[in-house]
């Protein structure tokens, strides 16, 4: 990569130029992002996954930058206008809109008013009345009229000169950059309603008379606007001061004041109206919509992240129930595993209301399996199937709690769940969803595609591609820092491992049903079409719990292994007696261990690593229970202050579940008593938050809570 690019990133992201040009050369080499940031620290200098995602960003749109030159070169060449002069400023310009700008003359173009002006040899003339030397252009245009170039008089000749004049205004690299610098200033940007859709739009009536500065519109403002747009019920338009504007170019192009200067002018105008200003407008439109994407996707990244690493329960057995009214609740039993065991329906509410049957085979179910947890969903009727559990006698202690239940009719009626358990039907295949979210959020969820998870803010609006990029490197973060048990993860959880994709998980998950548990890491060697450079990339990522070797365990990767070996010969003990013996491994002096590829960072990693191998970076899990008396919203009361979980943050607040089956909202103002610029600086997912009820609209199904003044 040439090394201008090389600073540049550097500089835009103030780190070294060596970590950028490592970075992408590790990236190039085909390196994940949690690889590069966990196990090459020595040659990033310790950057993390952010800022080696940022560097690969800036790559990406560098190199699309070259792509593009080089287009834009051959076309310009093609048509053989490319002078040594004009490749150089093709060469030196550092933007997209540069380029584009500096390509705009040489595109090719469909006929335009100034191309056929210039088909009837108005172009002389347009030249003429530019240099604004002719105090009398209609005495000059007479000489350009032309019957058989359907030029019938001065009037058109002089109309077609300006529509030329026009064209050179738009195509001047000065003034667009003017109009963009207005465009920055004093760009607004205005909704109003279609005409006619007044009602039919109303849920866009905040809309209908709106206008603010383009620069500080907030990105769910924006998408809202632009959503209504496309929707057919907003007309959305971006403008800056147009008399600024116009002004702005006059000073470039008006060079006297005599006749044909105010022909200059009115060009000027009319270049600006019909070409300038709707260009310009299509660029900072798309600016806006980029800006408020990755504003969107940010947040919808950040929820994602929290809750793939909610705390998990860990491996119990668990009598999970899908709630339901006139269909029944779901029962599933699952193993420690999450494996199926026994599954039926119970009929405790109306229009059925047998509940003395649907108590007792609860309690058989939970006495016959041992059951330690009961998961319940918190979708319709999960209250009042808590309630009911709440209630029963049981004979041993156990926990039942609610699980949000998003996105589980997604997974139940996916060919992902179709796979797992095709004799069952997606009822079932819901209860299980519910009670492994318990068990482990992160395994079970990778199954569902994020955007059906209720997290996100605006997600089927924003640009989709980038969206899945986000929410992918999100996935494969929080899979990779949590490690994966290889003996038993799902495909799905597999195939977000560094290094390994959907292909290779199902060849690794063939194998293992083909020849049984993997009994190290080294045997991984031996799963189809998994190569060396697979196995660098994923190794460490994969923990195997039953191994010989205790380092299999452990996120210390197996290129490691030599030199924690020589550490235990050192220290006189074996490698799992330097992992259960903090005496003996406080004697290591890690300096004595630093090589030419080996640093202080790596050595220090394997050292907290051998502390508690394979520990789960996921905080411990605890209890929650909502008010027994508050199940519904006719149970609200303004002044109420209720215990409630936070379910989905957004730029303009939070939404938090207090158990009555409609989220309530802390708008960003009532998060605290001070300027709250970004929500999740207070709040997280899932946090537990003690909220006092402000108001309650039973007709729009709002609920208005605080965290201010809570005692």
């Amino acid at each position: 990569m040439e090394k201008k690019y090389v600073l540049q990133i550097a500089n835009e992201l103030g780190v070294r130029d060596f970590q950028v040009l490592n970075t992408i050369n590790l990236l190039k080499e085909g390196a994940t992002v949690p690889f590069i940031a966990r196990y090459r620290k020595e040659m990033t200098g310790s950057l993390d996954e952010v800022q080696i995602a940022n560097i690969r960003e800036r790559y990406e749109k560098i190199n699309e930058l070259e792509k593009r030159r080089e287009v834009i070169l051959a076309s310009v060449k093609e048509q053989d206008k490319l002078s040594p002069e004009l490749e150089k400023l093709f060469l030196s310009a550092s933007t997209m809109s540069e380029l584009e700008d500096l390509y705009l003359p040489y595109k090719p173009k469909r006929r335009t008013r100034a191309s056929i002006a210039r088909e009837k040899g108005l172009e002389p003339l347009a030249k003429i009345i530019l240099s604004q030397q002719e105090a009398d252009p209609l005495r000059k245009a007479k000489e350009f009229i032309n019957i058989e170039k359907d030029v019938k008089n001065e009037t058109e000749a002089l109309a077609g000169a300006k529509d030329i004049i026009a064209e050179w205004v738009n195509e001047n690299l000065q003034s667009r950059q003017r109009i963009r610098t207005q465009f920055e200033r004093s760009g607004e940007i205005f909704s109003r309603p279609v005409r006619g859709k007044e009602l039919e739009g109303i849920k866009y009536e905040t809309y209908y008379d709106w206008t603010e500065s383009l620069m500080k519109a907030p990105s769910h403002r924006l998408l809202a606007m632009f959503r209504g747009e496309n929707e057919g019920f907003l007309k959305v338009s971006i403008e800056p001061d147009e008399e600024k504007s116009r002004e702005s170019l006059n000073k470039i192009f008006v060079k006297s004041s005599n006749e044909s200067s105010r022909l200059v002018e009115e060009a000027v105008k009319d270049a600006y109206k019909r070409l300038l200003q709707p260009s310009i407008e299509t660029e900072f439109r798309q600016m806006a919509k980029e800006k408020a994407d990755k504003e969107a996707i940010r947040v919808f990244a950040e929820n994602l992240r929290q809750l793939l690493m909610l705390p998990p329960l860990g491996q119990k057995t668990v009598l999970a129930i899908d709630p339901g009214f006139r269909s029944g609740c779901k029962l599933v039993i699952l193993d420690r595993q999450g494996k199926l065991l026994h599954n039926e329906t119970i009929y405790p509410h109306p229009p059925q209301s047998e509940v003395k049957l649907a108590v007792g085979k609860i309690q058989n179910l939970v006495n016959a399996y041992k059951v330690e947890a009961i998961a319940i969903g918190n979708g319709t009727a999960g209250r009042e199937t808590e309630n009911l559990v709440r209630r029963i006698p049981f004979d041993t202690d156990l926990i039942a709690l609610m699980v949000n239940e998003n996105g589980a009719s997604v997974y139940s009626a996916s060919a992902v769940a179709r796979e797992e358990f095709p004799e069952y039907d997606i009822t079932v295949r819901g209860a299980i969803s519910i009670g492994r979210r318990l068990m482990d959020p992160l395994s079970e969820l990778v199954k569902i595609d994020p955007k059906s998870i209720g997290v996100g803010q605006y997600q089927h609006d924003v640009n989709q591609p980038l969206l899945q990029k986000s929410l992918e490197t999100i996935v494969e973060s929080c899979v990779n820092k949590v490690g994966v048990e290889l003996n038993t993860a799902s495909k799905q959880l597999l195939t977000y491992v560094s290094g390994v994709g959907p292909a290779l998980a199902s060849k690794i998950v063939e194998y293992r049903d083909k020849n049984g548990m993997f009994k190290s890491r080294e045997q991984l060697k031996n799963v189809p079409r998994l190569g060396e450079k697979v196995f660098e990339q994923a190794a460490g990522f994969l923990r195997i719990r039953e191994s010989e070797n205790p380092l299999d365990a452990s996120s210390v990767h197996p290129e490691s292994y030599p030199i924690v070996m020589r550490m235990a010969k050192k220290a006189g003990c074996s490698v799992a007696d330097l992992i259960k013996n903090e005496e003996l491994r406080k004697q290591i002096n890690l300096q004595d261990f630093i090589t030419d590829k080996v640093g202080l960072p790596t050595l220090t990693d394997i050292m907290a690593e051998l502390s508690k191998p394979g520990r789960d970076p996921r905080q411990k899990f605890e209890l929650f229970e909502f008010d027994k008396n508050v199940n519904s919203m006719d149970d609200l009361k303004p002044g109420m202050i209720l215990d409630g979980l936070v379910t989905n943050i957004t730029n303009f607040g939070a939404f938090v579940d207090i158990g009555v089956h409609q989220d309530g909202l802390i708008h960003v103002s009532q998060l605290a008593d001070k300027y709250v610029k970004d929500p999740n600086t207070i709040v997280r997912l899932n946090q537990k938050v003690r909220v006092k009820v402000l108001e309650v609209d039973k007709d729009r199904k709002r609920i208005q809570l605080t965290l201010k003044n809570v005692e």
